[in-house]
């Protein structure tokens, strides 16, 4: 509920004020779809599986889970990787060459990050990689236990690790720093002027902004990744299911969060919501046949 209703907000202040969007921010609306996606496509066969005590459905159902999540997971990962590098770029360069990143160039790197991930997402299907249940048996994921039973497995999920994973990372973390220095030094030169300058403080917050997204990601996937690789080198069996299931809840959760980093940093989010929420407002007040301040709905919209 949190995922739908925070990222729908995010796309529908992105389509109202579409005109004003700036290139990077395109990057936030790709992130918002996937996110949004995951939680369409996953979650409530996850949920009414775990009503279940067992997976619904089949072999079908299974890789379709596991290649939705597959396919989601790489592209919100690859596009935090792109928001990293661009924030970098535009830290590091002159105003001149910081508007050389246009929409058409982000569209064609939104068009690439998606190509990317979809091909990644069908290799297990094509016969390098598999797919296959979790361990606690109510959702699929990347046969990980395949990593020693066979060459096939090891090398596709080497190369998952590798270039979906690790390379995407270290950018992310190399960027930032990189940032950060910059950040320093230009603290530091202006340290002795009374008033910080506002474009400054902008790019303080835009990057502060950036990097919480990032870590809440790499967070969330952390603990979900370290069981995936306990389940590489040892048996499935040595855990307990609950100790299975409570990162890969907590790695969904991502999917949540970004909404209310923007709320808190920008101010503009915060005025679209506002206006939306006074739109909502009206609708229910038009159309409800008590237009009273006892009426709950009207009061509740009014609130």
């Amino acid at each position: 509920i949190l995922t739908i209703l925070g990222n729908s907000a995010v796309l529908a202040t992105a389509v109202k004020r579409s005109s004003l969007l700036k290139s990077p921010e395109l990057l936030t609306v790709n992130l918002a779809v996937a996110d949004i996606g995951m939680a369409i496509s996953m979650y409530p066969l996850a949920i009414a599986s775990a009503w279940n005590h067992a997976w619904l459905g089949g072999d079908a159902s299974c890789v379709y889970y596991a290649l939705m999540g597959f396919l989601f997971g790489v592209c919100s990962m690859m596009t935090l990787c792109a928001m990293a590098v661009i924030r970098f770029l535009v830290t590091n360069s002159s105003k001149s060459n910081s508007n050389k990143i246009t929409k058409n160039t982000v569209r064609v790197l939104i068009t690439f990050i998606w190509l990317y991930s979809l091909l990644w997402a069908i290799l297990p299907l094509v016969g390098w990689g598999y797919y296959g249940p979790e361990p606690f048996g109510i959702s699929c994921t990347i046969a990980w236990s395949k990593f020693h039973n066979s060459s096939n497995g090891f090398s596709f999920i080497l190369s998952m690790f590798l270039l979906c994973t690790v390379l995407p990372a270290l950018t992310i973390v190399a960027c930032y720093l990189g940032i950060a220095w910059k950040v320093h030094k230009a603290y530091q030169e202006i340290q002795n002027i009374d008033r910080i300058p506002n474009a400054a403080k902008l790019e303080k917050k835009l990057t502060l902004m950036a990097v919480l997204i990032s870590v809440g990601f790499l967070s969330s996937w952390t603990p979900y990744a370290a069981g995936s690789f306990w389940s590489i080198f040892n048996s499935s069996d040595s855990l307990q299911p609950i100790v299975t299931l409570l990162p890969c809840l907590f790695a969904k959760s991502s999917t949540a969060y970004n909404p209310f980093i923007y709320y808190i940093f920008s101010k503009t989010f915060r005025r679209e919501i506002k206006q939306l929420q006074c739109c909502c407002g009206w609708q229910v007040r038009f159309f409800s046949t008590n237009n009273s301040a006892e009426n709950p709905v009207s009061m509740m919209w009014s609130g």
